[in-house]
C-alpha cells in the first residue's frame, strides 16, 4: 500500500497517473496547499522542502519526496515504465529530468503570472510564455520519429503530460505542434491517465485566490523554513 500525499496540480498528477498505470494500491492523503497543510510537522517529516507530492510505501517503510524521485521509485517497485538496460534507462531519465528542470518550472512560473499576479507584469509573462512555447517545440521535434519521448511509453511521458495539459490557459495553441498534438491526444485517451488527472478534481472548488491562500502559497522565505524546522524539534 502506498500513502500518496497529494493535491490536484500538475506535480501531483504525475504520481496519480503512475499509480493508476501500475495498478498499485494507494491511499490518498490531501495536502491542501492553499491552507498550508504542506507546512505541518507531520508532512515536513516526509517532505522537507514543504512541497507535495510525497509518498510512504507501507510495504517497505520508505518515504520519498520530489516527483521525479517518486516516479523512479514506483517504476523500480513495479518493474514498469523504466527500462533495465543502460541505453533505454537513460533515454527515459534524461527526458524525466528535462521535465523536472525545464518544462515544469517554466510552465509553473508562467501559470503564476497568468493566474495569480494581482498586477500584470508583461516582461515576466513574455519571458515564461516564450520559454514554454520553446519547450513545446522541443517536444514536437523529439516526437517526429517516435510515439513517445523515450521511444516506449514511460515515466517521462507521465511527468510531461500534466504540464502540457493546461496549454490553453497558458495561452498556447497545441495545433501548432502536429507531433505533440498526436502524443497529447494519445495520452489523454489512456484510462489510467484520465483517472490520474481526475483524482481530487472537485477539490479545486476550494478558494485558492484569496489573500490568505496567496500568502500561504507564495509568501514563503527562509524565515518560514526555519520556523517550520523549529516546530519539528518540539
Amino acid at each position: 500500500m502506498i500513502d500518496l500525499y497529494y493535491w490536484p496540480t500538475p506535480n501531483g498528477h504525475k504520481i496519480s497517473i503512475m499509480l493508476e498505470e501500475c495498478a498499485l494500491e494507494y491511499n490518498t492523503i490531501p495536502v491542501n496547499i492553499s491552507e498550508g497543510d504542506q507546512f505541518k510537522p507531520e508532512f515536513l517529516r516526509i517532505s522537507p522542502n514543504n512541497r507535495m507530492p510525497a509518498i510512504i510505501d507501507k510495504d517497505t517503510g520508505i518515504s520519498v519526496f520530489e516527483g521525479g524521485a517518486i516516479l523512479i521509485y514506483l517504476a523500480e517497485k513495479s518493474g514498469k515504465f523504466l527500462p533495465d538496460g543502460d541505453k533505454g534507462r537513460f533515454e527515459v531519465l534524461q527526458w524525466l529530468f528535462w521535465q523536472a528542470g525545464g518544462l515544469g518550472p517554466m510552465a509553473g512560473q508562467l501559470s503564476h503570472f497568468v493566474s495569480y499576479t494581482k498586477e500584470p507584469v508583461q516582461y515576466a509573462y513574455d519571458r515564461y510564455a516564450n520559454e514554454y512555447d520553446r519547450l513545446l517545440a522541443v517536444m514536437d521535434v523529439r516526437l517526429r520519429d517516435r510515439d513517445f519521448l523515450a521511444g516506449d511509453y514511460s515515466i517521462a511521458d507521465m511527468a510531461a503530460f500534466p504540464w502540457v495539459l493546461p496549454y490553453k490557459r497558458l495561452g498556447n495553441d497545441l495545433d501548432r505542434f502536429a507531433n505533440l498534438r498526436r502524443w497529447f491526444d494519445a495520452l489523454k485517451q489512456r484510462p489510467a491517465v484520465r483517472r490520474g488527472i481526475d483524482l481530487g478534481k472537485d477539490w479545486r472548488q476550494i478558494e485558492t485566490r484569496s489573500d490568505k491562500a496567496h500568502s500561504v502559497m507564495f509568501g514563503q522565505n527562509s524565515a518560514t523554513v526555519f520556523k517550520a524546522a523549529e516546530a519539528l524539534e518540539k
